[in-house]
């Protein structure tokens, strides 16, 4: 006669199940998302891109950049203005003070925009570069110059993979007919995988 399933066996099995669907549900853009990219980033000659180079010259205030005080440079009113009349996004990647000029540095995903301004007549050159598609995306999916907002998503897209990936195998384990398959599959993976990072060191 068998004996009886412990209380807390069908608890876990429905809360893991519930974890397992509706996370994987939740997250399910965000993780096809990394898929892809993981792709398009691994073979990017297989993803021709578009890149559109822009320059300018234009000017804004003087009293902005030549003060004697390079601590009395009004840096918001500079990147501001940029950012107004010639559409710059991106983050601050480099503000430079010289004697003569002014250089800004903005970045972004499949994004940068260099600006050198003349301190004694306020005139400035503005290079910009845009990139296609897969290129915002692979930047993206690197993390690099996204912002605090997108490493979060990363951090919880981690996460949601984490417990994703473990529920998974926890529902395994209460599957009798399928579980020891399942989980020779695993380790079989498990070893393939370990194999490929020392032979690919």
């Amino acid at each position: 006669m068998k004996s009886p399933a412990p209380k807390w066996k069908a608890p876990v099995a429905n809360w893991t199940r519930w974890l397992h669907i509706y996370l994987s549900m939740f997250s399910f853009i965000i993780v096809l998302f990394f898929a892809v990219t993981g792709l398009t980033l691994n073979h990017v000659d297989w993803f021709p891109e578009s890149v559109s180079n822009t320059e300018v010259d234009d000017h804004l205030n003087p009293a902005w950049v030549n003060a004697a005080d390079t601590a009395k440079i009004n840096k918001l009113a500079i990147v501001e203005h940029l950012r107004e009349k010639n559409k710059i996004h991106g983050q601050i990647n480099d503000f430079r003070l010289e004697d003569e000029e002014v250089s800004i540095s903005f970045q972004g995903p499949g994004y940068t925009a260099d600006v050198f301004i003349d301190r004694q007549k306020g005139t400035y050159h503005l290079a910009e570069t845009r990139m296609g598609i897969f290129a915002i995306m692979n930047d993206l999916h690197k993390g690099r110059d996204t912002g605090k907002a997108w490493s979060w998503v990363i951090d919880f897209s981690a996460i949601f993979m984490t417990i994703i990936s473990l529920t998974g195998l926890i529902l395994l384990l209460f599957l009798k007919k399928r579980r020891n398959n399942g989980l020779l599959w695993a380790i079989i993976g498990g070893i393939i995988s370990l194999v490929l990072v020392f032979y690919c060191m």
